[in-house]
């Protein structure tokens, strides 16, 4: 008589398995302990759940499959962090990615966890052909305003880049460039490339507030990243404002009239 597997044995053979069609599904849906269909339920959603995000995954390489077949190929996304907070610099990131580049699960930076995001952080920067890196501090974005401010970053990230790109995929923004570029609205979510820019950008700027978190512990600045929060206000109205508040944003801004 065949020993039946624990539990245990049951879940690490279901982590081997990746065809809908493998007979060990069929002995599992014969087990009649519930730990077992329960595993076996399991497996079920994570193979719906990579259906879809492989589904995602090809939709958002529309744009790039596109302008490959137009004759381009260093096809740099460009999208940047930053924009709303209180404190600290705007950031972009340019991106171009090999034309096999594959990452089940990419998205937008802001549907992410922290922690996907440090993850896909690392393999962007493992497996791109080029990454560009664009940071305006706060003096700066006080003296031309935000939007002029995020186009800089941007511009300086394509400047950066160790490779001249062919083509540009800019998250919804026009940018004057000697290369030929898009402005994709919502291109965080249309575009790989995009998208890996945004986690880029992100993940740069958090970085550099979780720094500003160290000198200033008053202001939260790891949680709210420099967001206007509750708590970060209350700060700004105990202790003032820091050198990294942007001093033409409200409420900053009304302190000084």
């Amino acid at each position: 008589m065949k020993k039946k597997l624990t539990l245990k044995e049951i879940e690490e053979k279901l982590h081997t398995i990746e065809e809908r069609n493998h007979p060990f599904l069929k002995e599992i849906k014969h087990d009649e302990r519930k730990g077992a269909q329960k595993l076996l339920d399991r497996w079920y959603k994570n193979l719906e759940f990579r259906s879809l995000a492989a589904e995602k995954f090809y939709e958002m390489t529309a744009l790039e499959r596109k302008l490959r077949q137009e004759g381009f190929s260093l096809i740099a996304g460009i999208d940047e962090a930053g924009r709303g907070p209180l404190v600290g610099p705007v950031v972009a990131a340019a991106v171009i990615l090999p034309e096999d580049f594959s990452l089940i699960g990419i998205n937008d930076s802001k549907k992410l966890t922290a922690k996907q995001r440090g993850e896909f952080f690392e393999k962007i920067k493992e497996q791109a052909v080029a990454v560009g890196v664009g940071i305006i501090g706060p003096r700066e974005i006080d003296a031309v305003n935000i939007f002029e401010a995020t186009k800089k970053a941007m511009l300086a990230a394509v400047n950066s880049l160790p490779v001249n790109p062919d083509f540009l995929l800019v998250d919804a923004v026009k940018l004057q460039t000697p290369y030929p570029a898009e402005a994709v609205i919502k291109g965080d979510s249309k575009s790989i490339s995009i998208a890996a820019a945004s986690i880029i950008a992100k993940v740069t700027r958090d970085k550099i507030m979780l720094e500003l978190d160290k000198e200033y512990p008053h202001y939260q600045f790891a949680r709210n990243m420099g967001y206007g929060t509750r708590e970060h206000i209350q700060a700004i109205e105990k202790y003032g404002i820091t050198p990294h508040h942007r001093k033409t944003f409200s409420p900053i801004k009304d302190f000084f009239n």
